[in-house]
């Protein structure tokens, strides 16, 4: 047998090599240092944008005529009403136009996103994070937003993922997805409390709040856009229209991408109309059959996402989330007023709005129309 002898200098080489690749792996892990837009107060103006697809007019209209409700004043961008290719709100450069205006104007405090749909990755190499960062504004959507999201936590600025201007108008601004938002940007911040979910998993972590959309955001993993690279983070994932056969693809890629293993938590929201094309009784139990051996709390069924109730979230955040027998807590370590806000008596109206959706099961607490969304979206499927 011919023996082989590597010279010093390969040996060297080769551990010069190993080195430099551990070191990049290491270097890939994002430190997440995020600050607090200013709060607003009554009169401060608020921009409306579209930067995915297209929102019809009417439902700018009521938008803004809720946001003067609230004592501020809507800017709509010159861009919002415009189509492209059938379905986007504009050209990218079209779009990306508008959020420059509402970043650059420096009397516009706040971000509204019309609505989500798809489009937002096209701008990620457009802008660079610098805009963000010398511009911190309060942004304020979900979905497809979840991609400005990412950049902003990337670019150390908090984010609110939460209701936009076309879900808005379908209570009038009078239901608590929305006033929450109002809240978070005039200065209370939420603290909240979660039933308990029987695929939680319990514990108690701290870490940057960051994710939304599964579908959006994992397209983005090693872009500027990739809040997953940070470390210490505490992760939350919803879907929409997509079967557990995708969902798990999707969440497989996370895991391939060494990202549960920067998790310190989980915080599963709504997998909304979500077929059950595999044999689990549901999205979550899924997603815990993965996420149990890691070791770290996991928070189900907290209503987020695109389910009838969106509670906001503060996305780049420092967040305490404690998973017990009991339920959860969400605490968010911000500075501004503190309300706690219980998930297990959330309605979907107040009594002032013309919508009332409660009529379905009368007077009950959101706890049964989760029951109810589950049979619906699982068509019957049980946990």
């Amino acid at each position: 047998m011919r023996k082989i002898v590597f010279p010093a200098l390969t040996v060297l080489l080769i551990c010069f090599v190993s080195c430099s690749k551990a070191a990049q792996e290491e270097d890939s892990t994002v430190l997440l240092s995020c600050s607090a837009p200013e709060f607003l107060s009554p009169g401060d103006k608020v921009a409306l944008i579209s930067p995915s697809y297209y929102t019809p007019m009417e439902n700018v209209d009521t938008a803004a005529m809720v946001l003067r409700e609230w004592g501020l004043v809507p800017v709509v961008g010159q861009n919002v009403g415009k189509t492209y290719l059938g379905k986007y709100a504009g050209t990218p450069k079209d779009r990306l136009s508008d959020l420059l205006w509402a970043l650059h104007d420096p009397s516009i405090k706040a971000i509204l996103c019309n609505r989500g749909g798809y489009g937002t990755i096209q701008l990620v190499d457009l802008m660079p994070l610098k805009e963000m960062t010398d511009n911190p504004k309060w942004l304020i959507g979900f979905s497809d937003i979840t991609t400005l999201h990412g950049m902003e936590t990337r670019a150390g600025v908090m984010s609110i993922h939460g209701t936009m201007s076309s879900l808005i108008t379908t209570h009038f601004g009078r239901d608590l997805s929305s006033t929450l938002v109002r809240d978070i940007i005039m200065g209370t911040i939420p603290q909240y409390e979660i039933p308990p979910h029987p695929q939680n998993r319990f514990g108690t972590a701290s870490g940057v709040l960051v994710g939304g959309n599964i579908c959006t955001f994992t397209p983005l993993i090693g872009t500027s856009a990739d809040a997953t690279a940070g470390k210490d983070i505490i992760l939350f994932i919803e879907e929409v229209e997509e079967n557990m056969h995708n969902i798990d693809r999707l969440f497989n890629t996370l895991i391939l991408n060494g990202i549960l293993d920067r998790c310190k938590g989980v915080i599963l929201g709504e997998f909304t109309d979500c077929e059950a094309n595999l044999d689990f009784g549901s999205v979550e139990e899924m997603l815990v059959s993965y996420l149990k051996d890691y070791g770290i709390p996991v928070c189900c069924g907290f209503p987020g996402g695109h389910g009838d109730v969106n509670l906001p979230l503060v996305m780049g955040a420092p967040v305490t989330l404690e998973v017990t027998p009991e339920g959860s807590k969400l605490t968010f370590d911000i500075d501004g007023n503190q309300e706690v806000v219980n998930a297990e008596t959330v309605p979907l109206t107040d009594s002032l709005s013309t919508v009332k959706p409660l009529d379905l099961v009368g007077d009950k607490h959101y706890k049964v129309v989760r029951i109810y969304n589950f049979i619906k979206h699982y068509r019957g499927v049980r946990y």
